[in-house]
């Protein structure tokens, strides 16, 4: 009998387990189905292994008890194109990546909605108060370069179109510091936005669809100057211990970028969906911002910057238009560009 038993109990035993398991199996799951999911849709470099996505998934989650889904969208351009294709059908409960230059035409999509926050005091350049749009960081574009190969930069567009120089810029159309791009020479040059880009159009090697790829190229040898930030060589110093790389002043002032996140209308997560924005505006979303996206924090985080921010240069001249006057003059902006670089 003993030896009846001995060879009987594996299978008893397995026969008792398995309905164990896979009532863990189904508990996990139910688990699974009531942690409610927050989708923030946002650009690509943002959720890259080196951008702020990881950090911040694991910050946010460990105090909402929900899952964030950062989904890399493109660059920050078409996020906007994105959400337009999908209309009321999009998975989307925040957008996280637009900027001053496309919330005119983000905010007549009519899918977004009012956050419904106290903003905070803000430490940038200029003044904010939106009961859609709330910001997370700024910065300012400039022209990227070797300060080893090229000591002496040009300081001015005109002194860029002068040169034999090759630069790397991104599409307007897909791409913010592209847009951003159009808006820098509208704002500097006026009138004159015409005669600045068919100079410029001999200088240009390459149009990309994104900031990531151009950058790329850049930092590859392919090119003189990017189209990038003054805050951009912040990252070669920190995490390469490289000065190097360097930002050029111009003469005519550099535009400045606020980048954004708003709420979807359609959310079925909305009070999750303003926690994240409570959130984004913490000491830990902030900090996180200058050593991962390499711009300033919308709020100054309680230590303050890294000290290598400290050597980056400051503008003359802040340039920047509202939204509606950037939405005013982006479709003959890009006229002239299209125009000047398909000659």
């Amino acid at each position: 009998m003993t030896g009846c038993f001995s060879t009987l109990r594996p299978h008893m035993e397995d026969a008792v387990r398995l309905p164990i398991i896979i009532a863990g199996t189904v508990l996990a799951g139910a688990a699974q189905a009531d942690t409610p999911t927050l989708t923030v849709y946002t650009y690509d470099s943002f959720v890259s292994d080196w951008g702020p996505g990881p950090q911040i998934t694991e910050a946010f989650e460990a105090e909402c008890d929900c899952r964030l889904d950062l989904r890399g969208v493109g660059d920050g351009a078409a996020l906007l194109a994105q959400l337009r294709l999908e209309g009321e059908r999009t998975d989307a409960d925040l957008v996280l990546g637009l900027d001053t230059n496309l919330m005119a035409r983000a905010r007549e999509t009519g899918l977004l909605t009012g956050h419904g926050l106290e903003p905070p005091d803000f430490d940038m350049p200029i003044a904010w108060d939106d009961s859609v749009f709330l910001p997370y960081d700024w910065g300012y574009f400039a022209f990227v370069h070797d300060r080893e190969t090229m000591p002496e930069p040009p300081e001015s567009f005109r002194e860029l179109i002068a040169s034999e120089l090759d630069i790397v810029i991104q599409d307007p159309r897909s791409s913010t510091p592209g847009l951003g791009l159009l808006m820098w020479v509208e704002a500097a040059h006026g009138e004159d936005a015409p005669e600045i880009w068919a100079g410029l159009a001999d200088r240009v090697i390459t149009v990309t669809s994104g900031w990531s790829e151009a950058y790329g190229l850049f930092t590859d040898g392919e090119a003189d100057m990017v189209l990038s930030y003054t805050t951009s060589p912040a990252y070669h110093m920190i995490a390469e211990d490289d000065d190097s790389v360097a930002a050029a002043p111009f003469a005519e002032g550099h535009y400045m970028q606020i980048e954004v996140a708003a709420m979807l209308a359609g959310t079925d997560q909305p009070e999750l969906a303003r926690d994240f924005l409570d959130f984004m505006l913490s000491d830990t979303f902030q900090s996180v911002i200058p050593t991962t996206n390499w711009m300033y924090p919308a709020r100054r985080p309680a230590d303050g910057l890294p000290e290598a921010f400290d050597r980056l240069i400051e503008p003359e001249r802040a340039l920047h238009f509202d939204p509606q006057e950037a939405d005013a003059r982006r479709d003959p902006a890009l006229d002239a560009w299209l125009e000047a670089l398909s000659r």
